[in-house]
């Protein structure tokens, strides 16, 4: 028999893989169903049908696996924000393990190398030191929302159904940030609906209120809004701030982006503040660290921590080593290594960024770092000096090729693999096989609820 698009089929899951969705077979093709867990027997609606494989959707669980629980989120099973919260957390943590094990073996083809238990996340809920909410003109309906009388449905502020990009739920709250989070997101939300003035449309680019970005932080219970526009115009961003200001606790910037490019992101082209400073501070380990609105930041501040000091131990410097830091952010790694080593080199595209390593190099009194703005491939073919240490922790889409052949080029001795995604990293580690092997790695849980993963490997030349 074959499947067909529009078929209702029965399956019983048998694994879940990387991307989150679970496994089942039927008449030899492998069908993925999302929202589903090892063990759910349900029955499935197909929406994809390719050469070798297919794509379904749940429309009932009629037997539900053993690791399934109830998950606390009413958005959960339509938001992308976190798939997984059905999931028990001890299992999520065995699935990420298996994902990063299984890529690096088969994507990676590396064999012998140690890979350690999944470090587990002390809070799964209310972790994120960052949130992103888009704003639209047509909001989302839930299923139970279909058939009620709605006035605003031309109007959203939440989080993006999963594989859209226009399509949006309008929340009240999101259970990964903390309750003050999501009191300045309902605050807001009630200012624009009030304020007359559109939102954006996500397919006709019109309206003025786009994104609210917040940050938190979590050594100092500090806010920070970031309100993105389509355009520059004081007088609404100037009362939301002061309202912000006025009626919450803890809000120490509010800056107004301004993007008027039809692209999706929260970057603006250029940046104001509204109220406060332009950045927000945060600490790690014994380091203070200023960020700003646009600046990488790992999200999950506690498990940041043991990030670095896996890092650090990977690393085993003795102090005499020079350290080539690459994609280097605010200079977190550079200057949670610099105590232990000689001289650190952080390179890094982002202006914003470079400018906040130096100025947090100034505030943790470190002078053994230096920083230079540019694409990393122009800068590595322009470098030349002998390596000890390379560090890397590239954005998901991983190393650039030409990277990967200057980093061929340099040879350091070791290098320390920073990764969010195990399919790039296994990739990249493929890539410099023949003068590298992996030794050793570390998964460690940031984004618990989500299938997402964040590794740190060794890797040492051959």
């Amino acid at each position: 028999m074959d499947i067909k698009k529009g078929d209702t089929i029965e399956l019983t899951i048998e694994k879940v893989v990387y991307g989150g969705r679970g496994l089942a077979h039927l008449n030899n093709m492998a069908i993925f169903v999302a929202n589903t867990a090892p063990g759910d027997r349900v029955t499935a609606k197909v929406a994809k049908v390719k050469k070798n494989f297919a794509e379904a959707r749940v429309l009932e669980v009629l037997e539900t696996s053993p690791n399934r629980i109830i998950s606390p989120c009413p958005y959960s099973d339509y938001c992308g924000g976190c798939t997984w919260q059905f999931i028990e957390y001890e299992k999520q943590l065995e699935y990420k393990y298996a994902f990063v094990e299984d890529l690096l073996n088969h994507i990676g083809k590396a064999t012998n190398f140690q890979i350690n238990h999944t470090l587990p996340s002390a809070q799964i809920f209310g972790y994120r030191n960052k949130m992103e909410f888009s704003f639209s003109d047509k909001r989302w309906l839930l299923p139970e929302e279909k058939d009620k009388k709605m006035d605003d449905k031309n109007f959203a502020l939440g989080l993006h159904v999963p594989g859209t990009f226009d399509k949006i739920i309008d929340i009240d709250g999101c259970l990964l940030q903390k309750e003050e989070g999501n009191e300045i997101l309902r605050e807001v939300k009630r200012f624009v609906k009030d304020s007359g003035i559109p939102a954006y449309g996500l397919k006709t680019h019109q309206g003025f209120w786009r994104y609210l970005m917040l940050r938190h932080s979590h050594a100092f219970n500090e806010w920070m809004v970031n309100i993105v526009t389509s355009q520059e115009r004081d007088a609404p961003v100037q009362a939301l701030a002061s309202v912000l200001r006025d009626g919450l606790k803890g809000i120490v910037s509010i800056v107004n982006n301004i993007n008027t490019r039809k692209g999706g992101t929260a970057i603006g082209e250029r940046e104001r503040i509204l109220a406060g400073e332009r950045n927000i501070r945060d600490k790690i380990g014994a380091f203070i660290f200023e960020i700003s609105a646009n600046s990488f930041f790992q999200t999950n501040t506690p498990l940041s921590q043991r990030l670095y000091q896996t890092v650090k131990d990977f690393a085993s410097l003795t102090g005499k080593e020079t350290v080539l830091d690459l994609y280097c952010g605010i200079g977190t790694v550079s200057i949670f290594l610099a105590p232990v080593a000689s001289r650190i080199i952080g390179m890094d595209i982002s202006n914003n960024a470079i400018a906040d390593a130096r100025r947090n190099c100034q505030l943790n009194s470190i002078d053994n770092c230096e920083f230079l703005c540019g694409d990393v491939r122009m800068l590595l073919s322009q470098y030349s000096v002998k390596l000890d240490l390379l560090v890397t922790d590239p954005p998901r889409v991983g190393m650039q090729r030409q990277v990967i052949d200057q980093v061929l080029r340099l040879l350091p001795d070791r290098i320390i693999y920073i990764s969010c995604n195990p399919a790039t990293l296994a990739r990249d580690i493929a890539l410099l096989k023949e003068r590298y092997k992996l030794e050793e790695v570390q998964p460690i849980d940031l984004f618990p609820h989500t299938y997402h993963i964040e590794s740190v490997a060794r890797l040492e030349r051959v």
